[in-house]
């Protein structure tokens, strides 16, 4: 296993002017013991399919920088919501200028000139577009069609690759290459139809009691809606403001587009008063957002109906990154491209104004990131962090691996370290210690949905802020339970939750239920720009990283979930219990208390 806490890279004090390339003996970078469950070597790669190789080059500075967030996170630290700059982030996430020039010359051994060259605002990754030959001379390798027998999906990818022994030191990672990750959309398709169905009736008038203790319809026992979220979670009679630069952030990936006459259908139905506003639209390397019906996707239609219904008339902005699906290998697509994250990550860190809150509800199995490109990708979002944004995660639909308790479905939740061993399977970018993860609730009282993911991640030691809630979790499971199957100095996840089944949204014209954590998130994240918008409007910084604050004070005003449990690999998962769990963390927001807290703060 490998943990990280600070990212400290070793560094070579010292180089020639010129780098002696040729001769220069090949060592290997990467590998893995061979493709994740489920990939399958199809055929050699095109030696003419075009590869956008990104390649992430050191930050000597980042343990400085992860200083800064822990310093401007935490209520009780002078610091707090003294937030970095664009251009202060930038400088501790720029490699040393000798990294710079050696791979810069490498580039040149290659064919490569400085204007086929595309680098980030900070300079700190690195983009060539080059045909799979090239590649696998520069990285002493073969690429092969990989396909995914249960989706059919197919990527190009290799399971090793190599660089100059002298150039180890100023290249964290290149990939794509041994990365198999298909970062999905987390919504449970057990909980999902494309068809109108028909609530269940309830007397008019009829009340249950909320966590708050106030009265809720009883109707959102069987169907979500926004005023049913807001009744839940306390949060009846604040209005927002949409004049005081607030904003809420929705990511959208892999053609996932959302329909812009489905958003009006759904405020005509919810939230009348939004009815005829719309959102600001952010292309990312060619991100499209198609407005026929048939293209409308139920996971982007769901994020941008909760999340800007919720919190209208703040504006919202739906960034939707490019990048096909995993290709088809008899098209032998040309754009194909699987790394999402880093190119949404890039655009957002080389901009000067950025949401305050950003939900996103993609991830997949941890073990199917690469560990330098989880770590990296995860350094990104510190650095958002540190400029005062508040990024949430869902935590996943697999419970703590994949399937249900029924012990035959615990074999798919194998290692992929050539050991193949059953293990339970943390996700990511929920595991990453510098976002706030979201797992899910259901029915009233709130009980643990079942798919909730969360556990302890194999890549991430667990961070200080949660030392004390989950060993005191730890504590109270019997001894050797579930022993080997998880990392129990991991860090742990999700952080939160909130109702994850029955929302009713709008789908190609026509109301549509849809579950999984995938709701969770939106709708945490809408609340979370609630509060950033009450203490903006105090004249007060917004909440930034919202962990330090969720574990020191924040869990006063959650609503602690301690019914269900999370099932799977053949296990009955994580139970959830008093305080802090695996399952639904700290429990789901309660707005009113939150807003006292957060309004005290500095």
């Amino acid at each position: 296993m490998k943990f990280v806490t600070l990212l400290v890279l070793p560094f070579a004090a010292a180089l020639a002017s010129t780098v002696p390339f040729k001769g220069c003996k090949q060592k290997v970078k990467e590998s893995i013991h061979g493709p994740p469950h489920g990939w399958y070597k199809h055929a050699p790669a095109p030696k003419h399919h075009m590869l956008e190789l990104k390649i992430a080059l050191p930050q000597p500075k980042f343990p400085e920088l992860e200083q800064h967030l822990w310093e401007v996170s935490d209520p009780s630290h002078a610091r707090y919501g003294a937030y970095l700059s664009k251009q202060e982030t930038e400088a501790l996430m720029a490699p040393h200028p000798e990294t710079l020039d050696i791979v810069s010359e490498w580039l040149a051994l290659h064919g490569l000139a400085e204007e086929d060259v595309v680098r980030s605002s900070a300079r700190d990754w690195v983009t060539i577009r080059v045909p799979v030959g090239l590649a696998e001379e520069m990285l002493d390798t073969t690429y092969h069609v990989y396909e995914h027998a249960e989706t059919g999906e197919s990527i190009v990818r290799t399971t090793s690759y190599s660089l100059p022994d002298i150039l180890h030191r100023h290249a964290d990672l290149i990939q794509p290459t041994t990365m198999f990750a298909r970062f999905k959309a987390f919504k449970s398709t057990l909980h999902w139809a494309n068809q109108a169905q028909s609530a269940v009736s309830y007397p008019p008038g009829e009340t249950i009691t909320g966590p708050a203790g106030n009265p809720v319809d009883a109707s959102c026992n069987s169907t979500i809606t926004l005023s049913c979220l807001r009744q839940l979670y306390n949060a009846e009679d604040y209005t927002t403001t949409a004049t005081n630069c607030n904003k809420l952030g929705i990511t959208g990936y892999l053609a996932q587009y959302a329909n812009n006459k489905d958003l009006q259908q759904f405020y005509q139905a919810q939230n009348p008063s939004a009815y005829g506003s719309n959102y600001t639209l952010v292309s990312i390397h060619g991100g499209k957002n198609n407005q026929s019906y048939a293209a409308a996707g139920g996971e982007a239609n769901l994020d941008t109906q909760f999340g800007f219904g919720l919190v209208w008339p703040t504006p919202g902005t739906f960034y939707t990154t490019g990048g096909e699906p995993p290709f088809i290998p008899s098209l032998a697509s040309p754009n194909n491209t699987n790394e999402p994250y880093t190119h949404w990550l890039d655009y957002l860190l080389s901009q000067d104004d950025i949401p305050q809150t950003i939900s996103t509800s993609y991830g997949d199995d941890e073990q199917t990131v690469p560990y330098t490109y989880a770590v990296r990708v995860c350094a990104g979002m510190a650095s958002l962090g540190a400029r005062g944004v508040s990024l949430l995660f869902s935590s996943g639909d697999g419970g703590v691996g994949v399937g249900n308790g029924n012990p035959a479905s615990g074999q798919k939740c194998k290692s992929n370290d050539g050991r193949n061993v059953t293990k339970f399977l943390p996700m990511f970018p929920a595991s990453c210690p510098y976002v706030t993860a979201v797992g899910g609730t259901t029915n009233i009282p709130e009980t643990a949905a079942p798919f909730s993911s969360g556990g302890f991640s194999n890549y991430f030691a667990r961070p200080a802020y949660q030392e004390s809630a989950v060993s005191a979790y730890l504590a109270m499971l019997a001894p050797g339970t579930y022993e080997g199957l998880y990392n129990c100095t991991g860090r742990a996840f999700p952080d939160v939750a909130a109702q994850s089944e029955n929302f009713s949204i709008i789908y190609r014209g026509q109301a549509s239920p849809i579950g999984g954590t995938s709701c969770a998130s939106p709708a945490f994240a809408a609340f979370v720009s609630m509060l950033n918008d009450a203490r903006i409007n105090a004249q007060k910084a917004p909440l930034g990283f919202l962990n330090p604050f969720l574990y020191s004070t924040g869990y006063n005003a959650l609503n602690d979930i301690t019914d269900g449990s999370n099932p799977g690999c053949g296990t009955p998962g994580f139970n959830a219990t008093v305080g802090w769990d695996p399952v639904t963390g700290y429990g789901t927001p309660n707005f009113e208390k939150l807003k006292a807290l957060v309004l005290a703060m500095p």
